[in-house]
């Protein structure tokens, strides 16, 4: 064990467990949260289309991968996963905030994302259930995965709004 190792596991420890507790909030309104059902309306207020689809990814990317990146499981993935959720968090519910957390800005979410980034980036450290069942991850798979999680998150935004659901057609009398 270096203080390297020591480092990396406060960080994930920090990082993946305050994703897992906002993931406990949706999921089991724990901690003043909203629940499922709150979660699932907030989602749908936020233009997300289908909201089941997206309030259920939201809440397994927090709470799971968030206790993943915590324990240092299958790490890059994890880190992916987070990163692609602190964007569409970051984007949607605090970018018109502006930046300060103070604000209700972005502030944290950021720096959850840019945190979990670098963790992927360079690994979890022996400290981990990485380092323990000896998952070692090429440097390339290190730099890409979380690098696909940024561009998911990106890609999710854009997909937002996208599958509303048809809508009825207005029937005037004397139209066929």
């Amino acid at each position: 064990m270096t203080t390297f190792d020591l480092a990396l596991l406060i960080l994930r420890l920090a990082v993946g467990l305050t994703f897992a507790a906002h993931g406990a909030q949706k999921a089991f309104g724990w901690w003043g949260g909203a629940g499922p059902a709150g979660w699932l309306k907030a989602v749908h207020g936020m233009g997300f289309h289908p909201p089941a689809l997206f309030a259920a990814a939201a809440i397994g990317g927090e709470l799971v991968a968030g206790l993943a990146l915590a324990l240092g499981f299958v790490t890059p993935l994890a880190a992916a996963v987070l990163v692609a959720q602190a964007i569409v968090i970051s984007v949607v519910a605090h970018l018109p905030k502006g930046f300060f957390s103070t604000n209700g800005g972005f502030e944290f979410p950021f720096v959850l994302g840019a945190a979990s980034m670098a963790i992927g980036l360079v690994g979890a450290g022996a400290l981990s259930l990485d380092g323990l069942f000896q998952l070692e991850f090429a440097p390339g798979v290190r730099a890409l995965l979380p690098l696909a999680g940024l561009l998911a998150g990106f890609a999710a935004l854009g997909l937002r709004g996208l599958a509303r659901p048809a809508s009825r057609p207005v029937r005037r009398p004397g139209w066929s």
